[in-house]
């Protein structure tokens, strides 16, 4: 087994490459992403329950508003707490297939694709001075992958907030499976 920094292992056994890759994991962010939840929660309820006690209906209005908000939110950071905690990315190539999941307490959708119609293995750039990349980079994201394929014209992304280092890393293993294999 490889390992590549603190998040990236990869196995490599005759006909199976997997490659395993973890979120960034600061103890300390996750505990202020949990107490920021939980306040959250508890403003969400609050302003729900004072809904029945208001009596104007542009307030009523207000608040609707409000709660669709907060609960898209609340979804939003609740799925990267979750993710931060037990998820984790997983890439595996055997028997002609390559598979991903984004597993999650141990579930998560397996993707499929075939070995043959995979092409344009890439890094994704990121700018360090673009808006975009500066949000995808944060730990309070989930998303901002790094390394991209393309099969039947979709484009599939993977490797969320890597190192440039890690990414390439990542590339050259596939990369060398892939050609050994054929």
């Amino acid at each position: 087994m490889k390992v590549i920094g603190d998040r990236v292992s990869i196995l490599k056994k005759d006909d199976l490459l997997s490659i395993v890759i973890l979120p960034i994991k600061d103890q300390r962010k996750v505990w202020l992403m949990f107490v920021w939840l939980m306040a959250w929660t508890v403003c969400g309820i609050i302003v729900f329950a004072n809904y029945f006690k208001v009596t104007d209906q542009s307030s009523k209005l207000f608040i609707i508003i409000y709660l669709a908000f907060w609960v898209y939110f609340e979804f939003k950071i609740a799925r990267v707490f979750i993710w931060r905690r037990s998820g984790k990315e997983k890439l595996w190539i055997s028997e002609g297939k390559v598979h991903y999941q984004q597993e999650v307490n141990k579930r998560g959708k397996i993707q499929e694709f075939d070995f043959s119609l995979i092409q344009d293995l890439q890094l994704i750039e990121a700018e360090e001075t673009s808006f975009i990349t500066v949000i995808n980079s944060s730990f309070w994201i989930k998303g901002g992958e790094r390394i991209a394929f393309t099969c039947q014209h979709k484009t599939v992304r993977f490797g969320m907030q890597l190192t440039d280092k890690e990414a390439k890393s990542i590339i050259h293993e596939i990369t060398n499976f892939i050609f050994t294999e054929k």
